[in-house]
């Protein structure tokens, strides 16, 4: 994969980049990690197998608007992106006998990722369909018997998770990156296949690797 160092895949929530990201740091042998684990904004509004939705989970989605949400979550990567650049730059510029990094996550806002200045990196996008996001959060949240009051809290997070993508899809498509459909059944292999080959493609001689 010629001097790639660090692979970026950015995407709403639910698409399946850690799936993909895990898939494609295992074909270059890189580690793999989620901006979420820098910090996470503010958690997924349903019950998991660890307990019941946080109260502050519950308040922010069922407080504001999709407009709200919206704001909050964009400034969230906004305040997190100074360390996101430093770890991108840090594993970019390591000693080549060391492993690369893939490293996926929604913060990974287009328009910050095109004014990164860094070599030996490139990033693409995932997107789907609205519907799939949606049976995926259903499916997670047990919707079909959640209470109503637990249905409001998830479809706040839909509409947010859905708006966010509308607003990545144009920023994607504006600046001229790289996005992947990833809802046409494709399985997780056939995706780093495709995330593997824009890689190629973005790092061939004659393009630069942040001339994306």
């Amino acid at each position: 994969m010629r001097d790639v160092r660090v692979v970026l895949i950015g995407g709403t929530s639910n698409v399946g980049k850690s799936t993909v990201a895990q898939a494609v740091a295992e074909r270059l042998g890189f580690a793999c990690l989620s901006t979420d684990a820098l910090a996470r904004h503010p958690g997924r509004p349903w019950r998991t197998s660890e307990g019941e939705v946080p109260a502050h989970v519950a308040e922010h989605y069922g407080s504001l608007t999709v407009n709200d949400l919206i704001t909050s979550v964009l400034d969230h990567y906004d305040r997190l992106w100074p360390r996101i650049e430093e770890l991108i730059t840090t594993r970019a510029a390591e000693d080549c006998g060391s492993a690369g990094l893939v490293l996926e996550g929604s913060a990974l806002w287009p328009v910050r990722v095109a004014r990164l200045q860094v070599p030996h990196t490139a990033a693409v996008w995932l997107s789907t369909d609205d519907s799939v996001v949606r049976s995926r959060v259903h499916a997670a949240g047990s919707y079909e018997t959640a209470t109503a009051a637990e249905r409001i809290l998830m479809d706040k997070f839909l509409a947010r998770t859905e708006r966010y993508q509308a607003l990545m899809i144009e920023a994607v498509g504006r600046l001229g990156l790289d996005r992947i459909d990833a809802g046409d059944g494709q399985s997780a292999g056939e995706l780093a296949d495709m995330v593997l080959a824009a890689v190629d493609a973005q790092t061939a001689p004659g393009r630069a690797s942040n001339d994306r």
